[in-house]
């Protein structure tokens, strides 16, 4: 399958979510506080990466695609942070929206580091707005879509329940994508139900248990599972990722099927593997390959970044070299 990673490069992807700038503050123990027992941490090193719907994008163009961003900032210093992070990254910014009601989601990892030990996670923080765009926000994201959708093959839409992915907006995106012959896929979070008639539905197996209000764990279940979230939905292809235990896949022409999970040699941190895969898979889809191996690529592509700490890429040529 490695002569199919060639494939993924040059798609035009326009990714639309939740944006997320991902701050790591890595700092050194050296004592228990006085004023509560917690440890006191100096501070080593902080460093700032893209999260949320910016992290799909970022795996896109890491694998030869092309990606553009359509997203809420705040208007605060974040906002010009992130926007940095996504020209470093070579992602195309022309859908980012300044929002004066909302700030920029910000996600505050606080790291013990002491080598050779790995860092161990201490606390996180989040500062963050989930409430559904106003009228004005909302308008202008469907001027981003009207303008950007003519130009791309896929439209992932990343929905990490922060209130951009409105019914209305997600409506327009759907009608965009069927008037323009793009791709129209989805990784959700939660309200499944808004997505309607996508050619690529993703979530975990906890998000879809959640959505059918059905407990999924026996391959029956599963299969059942798949079988009505297809039907529900009027989705073409269906993937439940199911973490260690690989993925389940049903769709137009592909009977269900459960696909192990792709080896990895060590399990450091699953922050972004979702993101990873359905970067993947979309990519794939849209280079005209079919849906299983669309899953091998994006199931081989998972597991090499959960080998990592935080958001992370997967490169052509590591892709390729652990499928072959």
């Amino acid at each position: 399958m490695a002569p199919l990673v060639t494939c993924l490069a040059d798609q035009r992807i326009l990714v639309i979510g939740d944006l997320t700038l991902d701050e790591y503050l890595y700092g050194r123990a050296t004592r228990l506080s006085r004023e509560a027992p917690v440890p006191v941490l100096e501070l080593l090193r902080q460093e700032l990466i893209l999260g949320g719907a910016a992290n799909p994008a970022r795996n896109i163009v890491a694998l030869g695609g092309c990606a553009t961003q359509i997203g809420v900032v705040g208007s605060d210093p974040e906002a010009a942070q992130l926007s940095a992070l996504l020209t470093a990254s070579g992602i195309n910014p022309a859908g980012l929206v300044v929002s004066s009601e909302r700030p920029t989601t910000r996600k505050t990892r606080i790291l013990a580091d002491e080598a050779p030990r790995l860092p161990q996670q201490v606390a996180r923080l989040d500062r963050l707005q989930r409430a559904a765009l106003n009228a004005h926000e909302e308008q202008q994201i469907l001027a981003a879509l009207a303008a950007l959708v003519p130009h791309h093959d896929a439209v992932l839409c990343s929905d990490y329940q922060l209130g951009l992915l409105t019914p209305r907006v997600v409506d327009a995106v759907r009608e965009l994508c069927q008037a323009h012959g793009a791709l129209f896929c989805v990784d959700a979070q939660g309200n499944s139900h808004y997505y309607q008639g996508a050619d690529l539905f993703r979530c975990n197996d906890r998000e879809a248990a959640a959505a059918l209000g059905l407990p999924l764990r026996s391959e029956a279940e599963f299969v059942t599972g798949l079988a009505r979230l297809r039907h529900e939905l009027h989705a073409k292809l269906v993937i439940v990722t199911r973490g260690p235990d690989g993925l389940s896949i049903a769709g137009a022409g592909v009977p269900y099927q459960h696909l192990a999970a792709a080896k990895a040699s060590e399990v450091y941190d699953t922050t972004g593997a979702g993101d990873t895969f359905v970067a993947v898979a979309t990519l794939a889809l849209s280079a005209g390959l079919n849906a299983l191996d669309a899953a091998h690529l994006a199931n081989t592509a998972a597991a090499l970044v959960v080998r990592r700490y935080g958001n992370a890429v997967v490169s052509p040529q590591e892709l390729a070299a652990a499928l072959g």
